[in-house]
């Protein structure tokens, strides 16, 4: 009989999902260091071994199986020494309602598949646009940042076509899209899949820390128009993925209603400034976006996914309406949730914010964020000070952006040292780091966003960046001893 989760099968599910939840909880209890560190070849061999084709082994075994496959091998971001990316470890009362909303598996694309989960996102929409300084905004819940960008740019290109006074077509192919060099790059891939030119993403030039230059923004804003294209958008970004910086909203506001252009907030990464006790001013303008994007999975310590577009005018959503008679019968007035979104089955993923909310209350996530924040501006001090290091500018919110120079001397050789220092950390497990490139030079970066790491932490894995660069520059002994170091610490 099919192991589904039905009325006459509850008790199974409950002796299920105990038992998972307890290998879970062993894992995390008794993880050493962020990820096993064990090859890709010999992670192939594991997942090719099972028998994915032959007959089932029933759900206990499975699980169990998937113990020693998955939770052995993931990548925990609960971790200490886990710094790499935009990865948050998760509150526990989202984890609960994940479970909750899983089991149940409602959509919230129609009223009549989720009545209540309907209501309930669209009081947290309301509130999350409140958070914004929307007086009468509204919103959906996506499943992450680059379809919350998508969404805002496709809502701006039909305010622009449907403002046009020539063909659709003709209309299409001189609209722009401006945004920094600092932009997510799905502000590019959304431009290509809206079908604008190739040439329609305008780079608008920074103050040299990754921030939007209002002045550069007018004058490019100017010549667009002086060259026949129409600006459709520009694209602030409220928390850059590498510099974690923040543009300048107000007067970039100020410039898009002198231009009469659509001013789209990407706070995929800053959205959780919003309930910050502390920093909210640092999104002092977000309230004259015409749309903006918040990933709860970011700084809300929420589970993925979970991310939401809000738009300033109610109206703008309605450019997404399509109608179908199975979901949007005409004789009834319901809240179908399939208008405003770009997809139609969707997950009840607001649930776990809800949850969230209810027992931890907005100030307290906001709390868990300006920690992360306060860590990163510490971590920044240690890497200035040390001889060894060169820290690549300050952030506003929680990445670290710097470069190893083990004989503490700076010199273009030891870019090189970049990619190898992450490829050791990464294929030893014991702490994982990003790269990435600023100002044409690679550079490693701690992404903090775990309110339980300390500086005490921090130290520890610039020591091991440190040690695996003194190793690659030949400078010590070699890479056994940050190798032996994680087998130790295993």
């Amino acid at each position: 009989m099919p192991e589904l989760l039905t009325s006459s099968t509850a008790d199974v599910y409950r002796s299920l999902i105990a038992r998972t939840t307890a290998r879970v909880a062993d894992r995390f209890a008794g993880t050493a260091q962020p990820a096993s560190g064990a090859s890709r070849a010999e992670l192939q061999r594991l997942v090719d071994a099972v028998d994915l084709a032959g007959p089932g082994v029933g759900a206990a075994s499975a699980l169990g199986e998937v113990d020693d496959l998955f939770l052995a091998h993931a990548v925990w971001f609960h971790h200490p020494l886990y710094a790499a990316h935009l990865n948050c470890p998760v509150a526990l009362p989202a984890v609960a309602a994940e479970s909750m909303l899983a089991a149940v598996n409602t959509s919230v694309d129609t009223y009549d598949q989720s009545t209540v989960g309907t209501l309930m996102e669209r009081r947290l929409v309301e509130l999350a646009t409140g958070w914004a300084g929307f007086s009468s905004g509204d919103g959906v819940f996506t499943s992450g940042g680059t379809q919350s960008n998508l969404h805002a740019l496709f809502l701006a290109r039909e305010a622009a076509l449907s403002a046009a006074d020539e063909p659709r077509a003709h209309a299409l192919a001189r609209l722009v899209v401006l945004a920094t060099a600092s932009s997510h790059f799905s502000v590019g891939k959304s431009a290509l899949l809206l079908g604008l030119a190739e040439d329609a993403v305008i780079e608008v030039a920074d103050d040299g820390e990754g921030r939007m230059s209002p002045e550069a923004l007018g004058a490019a804003l100017t010549d667009a128009r002086g060259s026949g294209r129409v600006p459709m958008a520009v694209v602030a970004t409220a928390g850059t993925t590498d510099r974690g910086v923040i543009d300048p909203l107000s007067p970039i506001a100020s410039i898009c209603d002198a231009h009469g252009v659509w001013l789209h907030v990407d706070a995929a990464y800053g959205g959780g400034l919003l309930v910050s006790p502390r920093r909210r001013h640092l999104l002092d303008g977000i309230e004259r976006a015409r749309s903006v994007t918040v990933d709860f999975h970011k700084s809300f310590f929420q589970p993925v996914s979970s991310s939401a577009i809000l738009v300033r005018e109610p109206q703008d959503l309605a450019a997404g309406a399509w109608h179908a008679d199975y979901l949007n019968p005409v004789e009834n007035d319901e809240p179908n949730q399939v208008d405003k979104s770009l997809q139609t089955t969707r997950r009840f993923d607001a649930l776990k914010l809800w949850v969230t909310l209810r027992a931890m209350g907005a100030e307290g996530i906001g709390e868990l964020f300006d920690t992360v924040i306060d860590l990163a501006a510490a971590a920044g001090d240690l890497v200035d000070a040390d001889p060894e290091l060169e820290l690549i500018g300050r952030t506003q919110l929680s990445t670290v952006l710097f470069r190893v120079h083990p004989d503490g001397a700076e010199h273009a050789g030891h870019d090189a040292l970049v990619s190898g220092v992450r490829r050791v950390l990464f294929e030893s497990g014991r702490a994982l780091v990003a790269k990435t490139v600023i100002d044409g030079r690679p550079c490693l970066k701690l992404t903090l966003l775990n309110p339980e790491t300390t500086l005490d932490d921090v130290r520890e894995i610039l020591e091991i960046v440190k040690d695996a660069a003194a190793a690659l520059a030949g400078m010590s002994p070699g890479l056994d001893e940050v190798l032996v170091g994680a087998e130790v610490s295993a």
